[in-house]
């Protein structure tokens, strides 16, 4: 499966200016991932795509706008949140996806989020992204609700995945820990039984005012 924060896209249309567009796009992810943000130029990125620099200011101006249009490939994806059958294991097939990206080395997904705090332009594609990539996933407590798995209130979809995916970044971005392979699972796990302690539970006129529109 895809990881649901992959900024590559594999719907490439066909045409000069999409082949271009793909060649730097590949080279920002590998220079970001290589170099970080201090280390990411226009001039690296058009080297390294083999194109001319004038092509790169051309179309992206500056090194903002090159994070802008990676972050935007990611909407270009054709991903799906994972369907298993149960919220548990939707929730660690997640969170597996998640990991992954995070354990490689290096790793574009967390280059991506250093480079956020450096950009204001990257910083707000991000929020989008992320933001768009919830709203996706939230698929998957509405059917945990219909199969009888969470409480029949209104259930908070995004704070139970914030929760659920949550212990992932602590672990391995802000911490650096190694990898647990357990982790993806026993971090859904926790949040499947904190939902059906009702513990993301809402009124209806609490999700109203909070723009849930339920």
């Amino acid at each position: 499966m895809t990881d649901p924060l992959d900024t590559t896209s594999d719907r490439r249309p066909g045409g000069r200016t999409a082949r271009i567009r793909a060649q730097v796009l590949d080279a920002v992810r590998a220079e970001l991932a290589e170099r970080g943000h201090e280390g990411l130029t226009v001039e690296g990125v058009a080297t390294r795509a083999g194109v001319h620099r004038a092509t790169v200011y051309r179309r992206w101006r500056d090194v903002g706008g090159l994070l802008v249009d990676v972050i935007a490939a990611a909407g270009e994806i054709d991903w799906q949140p994972p369907d298993t059958g149960s919220l548990r294991g939707d929730l660690t097939a997640l969170n597996q996806e998640i990991q992954e990206s995070l354990v490689l080395r290096p790793s574009f997904a967390v280059a991506l989020m250093a480079a956020s705090f450096h950009s204001e332009q990257a910083a707000r594609a991000q929020t989008q992204l992320w933001t768009d990539r919830y709203t996706q996933c939230e698929i998957l407590v509405e059917r945990a609700i219909e199969r009888g798995e969470l409480p029949a209130q209104h259930t908070d979809a995004r704070s139970l995945l914030i929760a659920a995916t949550a212990p992932l970044y602590h672990q391995l971005v802000l911490l650096r820990s190694d990898p647990d392979p357990h982790l993806p699972e026993r971090a859904a796990q926790a949040a499947v039984l904190a939902a059906a302690a009702g513990a993301f539970s809402v009124r209806r006129e609490e999700g109203r005012e909070r723009g849930d529109g339920q």
